[in-house]
């Protein structure tokens, strides 16, 4: 397995750094958002998983964070259960069902499991609001905030900031450690030449399965932290829209990488809250025009735009040729020595 170069090392040391200090600089207000930021990059990473590296597009990634969101609401709503049992329990149902999907995804490719994804996550709404008696139906569920444990001096709200970012980062980390061997390069291989990756013995069933299971805990995690700030879960928190979301982002951070999963979930967070304040209907449009200028100028996202223009200026430029500054040493004649 590759060692981690110390590049790498170094920005993910900062980036811990910035997150731990981000409570302490920042207004509550976006403590909260921020809080959101880590759901969003959980869910993304799923997608990066399973799209990017495995080249299955899944439109549905919603209904399985709104699978997270409600068992970590119910749990808590009807048994008071705790967020810290809720959420594994969340991520196992989420799998799961992810598994299962991921059976039936094996039979479709393209935009054809992109269609069939995507009726997953137009009718998970409709299904929540039918069965009234377990989900509350159109009214919701409302839970319990967050309280930071005793002798924490934190608030509740900072608590589950260092919560949703150490559990985010516990799922990057392996998630890293998964794809850098054999699973990865297997997820590589089925993406880029299913046939080649076949016939040296890869198994599509079993790793592509596998993807989708992945990506369906990550965003079964995902959707725990999507309830648990607000305290409060509803159909509509997790409609459709959310799907194509979470894969705008992915695109817009970079699909390639997962720092485009951070990336993506600041961008998928705080782009809508920027255009809202340029109009209160422009996000959908910010959303169209951002996808089309990414896809025009930086299509690997954002990420790929920024390590592509980074190895620009580390480059050294050539070197011209160094001429010698002595002359040089006139020809010798080699012959018979003239006597005298």
């Amino acid at each position: 397995m590759p060692r981690p170069n110390a590049g790498l090392l170094t920005r993910v040391a900062i980036a811990v750094a910035v997150i731990a200090l981000l409570p302490w600089v920042v207004p509550s207000f976006l403590v909260f958002d921020l809080i959101y930021v880590a759901s969003y990059a959980i869910a993304i990473l799923g997608l990066i998983i399973l799209t990017g590296m495995n080249g299955q597009i899944s439109l549905g990634h919603g209904a399985f964070m709104a699978l997270g969101g409600y068992v970590v609401a119910v749990l808590a709503h009807s048994a008071g259960w705790p967020y810290w049992i809720g959420v594994p329990l969340a991520a196992i149902a989420s799998g799961v069902a992810g598994l299962l999907i991921g059976l039936v995804a094996l039979r479709l490719a393209g935009v054809y499991l992109a269609l069939a994804t995507f009726s997953l996550a137009v009718a998970t709404p409709s299904f929540l609001k039918h069965y009234k008696s377990i989900t509350g139906g159109f009214d919701g569920m409302s839970l319990q905030p967050v309280q930071a444990p005793a002798g924490v001096p934190l608030s509740g709200q900072q608590w589950l900031y260092y919560v949703a970012w150490a559990v985010a980062g516990v799922v990057f980390l392996l998630s890293a450690l998964l794809v850098r061997g054999q699973f990865g390069r297997a997820l590589r291989a089925l993406r880029d030449n299913p046939i080649a990756a076949v016939s040296f013995g890869v198994n599509p069933y079993f790793y592509k399965t596998a993807a989708f299971g992945w990506s369906a805990v990550l965003a079964g995690i995902a959707g725990g932290f999507y309830a648990i700030p607000t305290a409060y879960v509803s159909p509509d928190t997790f409609t459709s829209a959310l799907s194509i979301t979470l894969l705008i982002g992915a695109v817009l951070g970079g699909i390639s990488t997962f720092w485009g999963a951070l990336v993506g979930g600041i961008v998928v967070e705080f782009l809508p809250l920027v255009a809202q304040q340029i109009n209160a209907a422009a996000p959908s449009v910010v959303y169209g025009v951002a996808l089309i200028l990414v896809m025009m100028f930086l299509p690997d996202g954002i990420v790929g735009g920024l390590l592509r223009l980074t190895y620009r200026f580390r480059r050294a430029p050539p070197q011209p040729a160094l001429e010698s500054s002595t002359p040089s040493a006139a020809p010798v004649t080699v012959g018979p020595q003239s006597r005298e």
